[in-house]
């Protein structure tokens, strides 16, 4: 059976957005928007959340009306099909004239969707959009879901026709770059992709939503996420932003290995030990990267190694983690951190026999057993890795709440001498016997 795959639908929206063409009155700017990569949702970029800051500030506008622009493009080129989306209020106005000589140099099928015909006068209105030159005009109201269901109908029909690409059936590796706002995450995803598909500026706060994009380095296919930079919670004032982070947590509980991205200037702050915490405590497998080392001025033979142990003492106790120095403008060691994550990811897959677990520790155990607690002996019979998705161990014996927290990490650093679990968090269980 036939099935339609992940495609790129573009929508074309030009009354979401303001500011892309700062030298024209704002009633009548240009503002291009939003394209929707099959199962990818490329954010807003914030544009509508940072208006008032633009009016007061050209410069960020100029930024921001680039950036956009080159996002449009990069989603044209990249899409199957076009919906390009005007006002049915407004009329055809010189913006549209404009705008439809850039999708038409595209040579894709192109939808026109004439937004906001909610009454029979405006569905009359319609037929004037014809002098786009497009065939296909589709009235609808997005506010009712009016016409949408047509709309979608002919534009499946336009979808190039294969296989189901499915990345949850696949089970791809899911790489997610955090980090405190402004460290560079965008900058290095469009690095790794060769393509500036995230937008990049120098203002905090740019990158809004998690970016899922399909990567694939040296024969591995992976998805690699850009997240919105994760600030205290006591500095975020905007329900936006709040709503951002949120998400950003929310991809890093779904990720597998999550790349902690550091400013090299700042050094590893407060909130980079709490983002850490955060992916440990979700059990995921983790990367410390060390952004714009190449700023860093002064260097010598050992800065890398005394930056490297005031991290460690930092995070302490799980130091088990591979800490690598990158540029993302000048691409110095990128792939490097890609190696780096990957070999988390097959370190957070490992599975250990339990005869081969039983022979390694029992005999360390016998050597070094539990210390008493109240003048209870704790006696260890038998361990097993548990079948979960996080790297478990179970320990089984006979005064399971005795164990001293102290001995769980003697366990632990055993379990990381005889098996290379770098990057990964281990979680040991007492279980009665």
């Amino acid at each position: 059976m036939q099935k339609i795959k992940k495609s790129n639908l573009i929508v074309i929206f030009q009354f979401v957005f303001v500011y892309l063409h700062s030298n024209k009155p704002k009633n009548n700017i240009m503002s291009w928007g939003v394209y929707v990569k099959a199962d990818v949702y490329v954010s807003r970029v914030g544009i509508q959340e940072v208006d008032s800051k633009l009016e007061d500030n050209k410069e960020m506008m100029t930024i921001f009306e680039k950036e956009i622009a080159n996002q449009v493009l990069i989603a044209i080129k990249e899409a199957d099909v076009l919906i390009f989306m005007v006002d049915g209020t407004a009329g055809v106005t010189d913006v549209d004239k404009e705008f439809g000589l850039v999708v038409r140099k595209a040579n894709k099928p192109v939808f026109v969707a004439v937004n906001k015909t909610d009454s029979n006068l405006r569905m009359d209105n319609r037929h004037e959009f014809y002098a786009l030159g497009f065939e296909h005009v589709f009235p609808l109201a997005s506010i009712s879901g009016f016409g949408t269901g047509e709309l979608l109908d002919e534009v499946v029909k336009n979808l190039p026709v294969e296989e189901v690409y499915d990345e949850e059936a696949v089970a791809l590796p899911k790489i997610a770059l955090i980090g405190r706002p402004n460290v560079g995450k965008s900058s290095l995803c469009n690095a790794l992709l060769g393509v500036e598909r995230n937008i990049v500026t120098d203002i905090p706060g740019t990158t809004r939503d998690s970016i899922n994009t399909h990567y694939n380095y040296y024969g591995k296919d992976f998805v690699l996420i850009d997240t919105a930079g994760i600030r205290k919670k006591g500095k975020v004032n905007e329900d936006i932003e709040f709503y951002s982070v949120m998400r950003s947590i929310k991809a890093v509980e779904e990720t597998d290995v999550v790349m902690l991205l550091i400013d090299a200037k700042d050094g590893l702050e407060s909130q980079d030990v709490n983002l850490f915490h955060l992916a440990q405590k979700n059990g995921k497998g983790i990367v410390i990267v060390i952004n714009k080392w190449d700023l860093v001025e002064g260097k010598e033979t050992n800065t890398t190694k005394t930056y490297t142990e005031q991290i460690l003492r930092k995070i302490a106790p799980f130091t088990d983690v591979p800490i690598v120095f990158i540029s993302a403008l000048t691409k110095q060691r990128i792939f490097k951190a890609m190696e780096l994550a990957l070999e988390v990811y097959e370190n957070m897959s490992k599975r250990i026999q339990t005869s081969k677990l039983n022979d390694i520790l029992l005999p360390i155990i016998e050597k070094t057993p539990p210390p008493s607690t109240k003048g209870k002996y704790v006696k260890i019979k038998y361990i097993t890795q548990l079948p979960t998705k996080k790297i478990c161990f179970a320990f089984f014996c006979n005064l399971p709440q005795y164990v001293l927290e102290s001995y769980k990490r003697f366990l632990e650093n055993r379990l990381r001498e005889h098996f290379d679990f770098k990057g990964v968090p281990i979680f040991i269980f007492f279980r009665k016997k």
